[in-house]
């Protein structure tokens, strides 16, 4: 997936946070993850190193109901979390139409769109298994003919 270099530093910053906060669990004897039963069985010290942790973790610490041994650990941040901080910064804003997450893969694919990227890379990108679900976006932009900008409006 693309990333936005303008947010590299504020990215750096908060995984340094987390780091901390994986340190914090370890030397309280947990900051373990879990991992597929395979890959535990031949790291068995993996769930415990940073590289595997997650990049927006839990608030807090629990039990991992998957492991034999009622292991502690920090799960990722839960979905439902990142709804309710959407809709109270949509509220705040004062936009009254409906926004989910789901709204920014639509934004996202629209502005490629915008930008003259082919349709076949946004597909990629967005991990679309049919062009045809990626072609929705370009209603938005009404392409076709009409659509596509002439490269002389670029001089």
């Amino acid at each position: 997936m693309t990333f936005p270099m303008t947010l590299a530093a504020l990215l750096e910053g908060h995984l340094a946070k987390v780091k901390c906060i994986h340190d914090q669990d370890l030397t309280e004897g947990d900051g373990e993850v879990y991992l597929p039963h395979a890959l535990s069985r031949q790291r068995p010290t993996a769930a415990r190193e940073w590289q595997w942790q997650y990049v927006f973790p839990a608030a807090g610490r629990s039990v991992d109901p998957r492991s034999e041994e009622g292991k502690v650990g920090r799960h990722h941040v839960d979905q439902s979390v990142v709804n309710k901080a959407m809709k109270k910064a949509v509220t705040f804003v004062g936009i009254r139409k409906r926004v989910s997450a789901h709204t920014f893969r639509h934004s996202f694919a629209t502005h490629l769109l915008e930008r003259g990227t082919d349709i076949r890379t946004i597909q990629a990108l967005l991990r679309h298994k049919d062009v045809e679900t990626t072609m929705i976006h370009t209603h938005v932009l009404r392409q076709g003919a009409q659509g596509v900008k002439s490269p002389l409006d670029d001089l």
